[in-house]
């Protein structure tokens, strides 16, 4: 295909974004570094996934990165009522994030950053997602069987909760995953690394 020429790294641990990016049939490997997800406290909450996800980018070092390698990184939060739900650090936190969200519609940001030797790109997509009314004895099952201790928000689309609780999304689903496959086939589409950095 296009992106032949180019040795892909996804560098997140996410099986979500793992199998999406198998699902758009491009051959890849995965490396992973721990990253500092801090950001500052008055940035806007929606620069806040392409701001991280840049910042997991440029954690490779130049050299990490062989003329033919095309590294991926992502970031993806839920923002509802001005404010962010980050990972749940717990089942009391995750209930309390599950809480927040029933009954109402929130934004969920996934930015992208794409970068080889010569250039980065950033970009980002926002899908509207709005919940159902849910019980308190819905939540607190949901996450004693899933544990979404690894999702922002506490809760993955593609699971029991999604298929029972979420009403409606306004914007790409596979963005809510962790991916906007369609924004991501196109960018890379139009990706040529070369000498000019953005």
């Amino acid at each position: 295909m296009f992106l032949s020429k180019y040795h892909i790294v996804l560098a997140s641990k996410s099986p979500r974004r793992q199998q999406l990016l198998a699902g758009m049939d491009l051959q890849f490997t995965v490396q992973t570094k721990e990253v500092d997800e801090s950001f500052p406290e008055e940035m806007p909450l929606n620069e806040v996934a392409p701001f991280l996800s840049r910042k997991k980018a440029e954690s490779f070092d130049a050299l990490e990165l062989p003329d033919n390698f095309l590294l991926i990184t992502a970031d993806t939060v839920v923002i509802v009522d001005d404010q962010i739900l980050n990972k749940p650090a717990d089942s009391a936190e995750a209930v309390e994030m599950l809480s927040l969200l029933s009954g109402k519609t929130h934004q969920v940001v996934t930015g992208v950053t794409l970068r080889c030797k010569e250039k980065m790109i950033v970009f980002s997509e926002c899908s509207d997602v709005t919940f159902g009314d849910l019980t308190a004895a819905e939540i607190e099952w949901y996450v004693g069987q899933y544990q979404p201790f690894d999702k922002a928000g506490a809760y993955g689309i593609q699971e029991w909760i999604g298929y029972i609780a979420i009403k409606g999304v306004s914007g790409s689903f596979y963005n809510v995953m962790g991916l906007p496959t369609h924004r991501l086939f196109k960018e890379l589409k139009q990706f040529e690394c070369k000498n000019d950095h953005v």
